[in-house]
């Protein structure tokens, strides 16, 4: 029976701009913003701080390495490029088992491991106060930056929200990207961003459903910032390989609005179940990337898909297909898995009557009604230069000035968590993963912490040494495992000796 728990993730590249200075260098800012909120805290921010020893950024799924020589340098996500980039390299953990850092020329906030959609939504919103903090510490400087949740500057440049899912390691890779490419390319119209502009560049008069689909070339690839895959390959489990496979999704958009988070990773997580147990719907397009464009370009959502069998199909109908399938093999008894399959369904029983009855839960609806709002009222059409700011500011982290955050101040824009506890998640893991034992070693180590990753931590420990501690079982070094042992602990040898540990792998073995 399907149940909607795994272990997942989010990641956030956050756009940012430095007012009154365009040719600010982005990477310096970036550095910047993950100081400003690294050292008021006393947390360590450097290139060197991540272990980086497990990083496999170059292996693919489809069981080979791409070679080094042939990579783009963004690829290369474990290698500074050079002399200027790797003074920029900062790299942070969070007291909540994040990581903060720079990613080339944005700042990334990627959530600690949790285990429900509905952690995922506090510990990404929690993502949002880091950034707004170190907004608010910038502020007080010569030069301030902001920071934006969205995904394009519409000028031609794309940054990622990327998710993250462990899936069965036996499963088969090609039976996943079968699975999953009608899903992706139909399941923006759940949890689309919106977008002002047609075409990379938004050269185009209108508004579309996604963010990000303009900026897809291919079905299936290893690149995550050109070429870009509905389905990346990226076969870097950052667990124990043999187990788990880390499903590295690249093609969702930034939501804000919590309902359509939650949807996002819910449905996701039970079409992979659909996946693993080889129940997923057999639906074949024509051609991915023309529908991707064509169902982010449609806002009636009728556009006609076509199938490699000849007929065609909507974005509604393949999303009413995974549901379904979802409904059938559902454990019924499962209430995290009742409440994401209730929300879907409210979602596609909305889209199918009157997509505007969703503005108060999916950001492109609720951006568009927005934005048709004020076009009504100007008597403006959608190339005027006035609604591109309007697309902006929706995503801007400043409550003061995000019209996404007014909008849910509101009552517009409906919640799930409390500012109590999207507060509580900033500075503590989540329950139920390795996060907690990584929130521990951040939190009370000092410098006996030398280094850490999402399945490593590196210690000092004294007359032990610098020992590697591996944690490729995300589903161990837990709160409900450890609180009581690590209870007190503020040493690596003593962290060491509750967990059992006399020696394990030197940092150089």
């Amino acid at each position: 029976m399907l149940r909607v728990r795994r272990v997942m993730g989010a990641e956030t590249e956050f756009g940012l701009s430095q007012p009154g200075n365009p040719r600010a260098n982005p990477m310096r800012d970036s550095a910047r913003v993950v100081d400003a909120y690294a050292g008021p805290r006393g947390l360590k921010s450097s290139q060197n701080f991540w272990d980086f020893a497990t990083e496999s950024p170059l292996a693919d799924a489809r069981g080979f390495f791409m070679n080094i020589a042939d990579a783009d340098s963004s690829q290369l996500t474990h290698i500074p490029q050079d002399d200027l980039e790797a003074q920029y390299l900062a790299n942070v953990v969070t007291e909540n088992g994040a990581r903060y850092y720079v990613d080339h020329a944005h700042p990334e906030y990627s959530s600690p491991e949790v285990l429900t959609p509905r952690d995922i939504v506090t510990f990404d919103r929690a993502g949002d106060l880091v950034a707004l903090e170190s907004v608010r510490t910038l502020e007080k400087s010569a030069e301030p930056v902001n920071l934006y949740k969205n995904n394009t500057d519409s000028k031609g440049a794309s940054y990622g929200t990327h998710e993250n899912y462990l899936v069965d390691r036996s499963t088969d890779f090609d039976g996943i990207v079968a699975g999953l490419v009608p899903f992706f390319v139909t399941r923006q119209i759940l949890c689309g961003s919106g977008r002002v502009g047609i075409g990379r560049d938004g050269e185009g008069k209108g508004f579309q459903i996604s963010s990000r689909a303009d900026f897809f070339e291919a079905e299936v690839g290893l690149e995550t910032t050109l070429r870009r895959p509905i389905v990346n390959t990226r076969d870097e489990p950052h667990a124990d390989p043999a187990k788990y496979r880390r499903l590295h999704v690249i093609i969702g958009d930034a939501t804000l609005a919590e309902p359509a988070t939650f949807v996002r990773f819910g449905s996701t997580s039970l079409v992979l179940g659909l996946i693993e147990a080889g129940l997923a719907p057999q639906i074949e397009l024509a051609d991915a990337l023309q529908a991707l464009w064509d169902v982010s370009h449609d806002l009636s959502l009728s556009a006609p898909l076509a199938l490699s069998d000849g007929t065609t199909t909507t974005a509604l109908e393949i999303q009413e297909a995974f549901y379904s399938a979802c409904l059938e093999h559902a454990d019924a008894e499962d209430a995290e898995t009742a409440e994401v399959l209730a929300e879907w369904r409210r979602f596609l029983d909305g889209l199918s009557t009157d997509p505007k009855t969703l503005a108060d839960s999916i950001d492109w609806v609720a951006k568009w009604v927005l934005l048709e709002s004020y076009r009504s009222r100007e008597g403006i059409d959608w190339d005027h230069p006035k609604l591109a700011l309007i697309d902006v500011q929706y995503h801007d982290v400043r409550p003061e000035k995000g019209l996404f955050h007014k909008l849910e101040r509101a009552g517009r824009i409906r919640r799930m968590t409390t500012d109590a506890e999207v507060e509580a998640a900033v500075v503590n893991a989540p329950d139920g993963t390795r996060a907690f034992l990584r929130s521990v070693a951040v939190s009370r180590l000092g410098e006996d912490l030398v280094a850490a990753s999402w399945d490593s931590l590196v210690v000092n420990a004294g007359a032990l040494g610098v020992v590697r501690l591996p944690m490729h079982e995300p589903l161990k070094g837990t709160r409900e495992l450890l609180a009581d042992r690590v209870e007190g602990i503020e040493t690596a040898e003593g962290l060491l000796k509750a967990l059992g540990v006399d020696r394990l792998s030197s940092k150089n073995d």
